[in-house]
């Protein structure tokens, strides 16, 4: 947040503008805490921290007679730097979130997969067995004709002469 220099300090109609934003980010993100209010230690740690800077922005922004509002640059810079870092670890919640499910969805598939690789196996396996089941089954006659009986003693199968 950067503000024109005037004669009497900053421009008011600059701060108060960041002011009433930073006052409207600490409201949503108070409202979010409370709405997750459940999620434990962090989440109280956070909405104690969101609902004391609306304190100090409402006493800081209340005016007092005879004086103008001026923020320090170490106030303005702490806030900043707050609002900074739950921005980030927002987004570092919510890209956990999203490889979460993404790493959840990747094991379903891939059990899906693995269940349907296993039960087109045992189909196989199944199926092997009736194979071998049905041929020692069946017995071949003595007087069958065969491709064994067409070779000669001796190696050479008959060939016409």
């Amino acid at each position: 947040m950067r503000f024109s220099v005037v004669e009497t300090g900053y421009d008011r109609r600059q701060v108060d503008a960041c002011l009433d934003e930073l006052s409207l980010r600490l409201g949503r993100l108070a409202a979010r805490a409370e709405g997750a209010a459940g999620a434990g230690r962090e989440w109280d740690q956070i909405r104690s921290d969101a609902l004391h800077l609306c304190d100090f922005l409402h006493r800081r922004t209340a005016p007092v007679e005879g004086s103008a509002f001026r923020p320090s640059a170490a106030e303005r810079e702490a806030a900043e730097l707050l609002a900074q870092a739950r921005a980030e670890l927002e987004a570092a919640r919510e890209e956990a979130r999203r490889l979460r499910e993404e790493a959840y969805a990747e094991a379903v598939r891939a059990r899906r997969e693995f269940e349907a690789a296993l039960l087109a196996r045992r189909r196989r396996e199944s199926r092997v067995d009736e194979i071998l089941a049905g041929a020692r089954g069946e017995r071949v006659a003595v007087d069958t004709p065969t491709a064994a009986a067409s070779v000669r003693p001796g190696g050479a199968g008959r060939s016409a002469a």
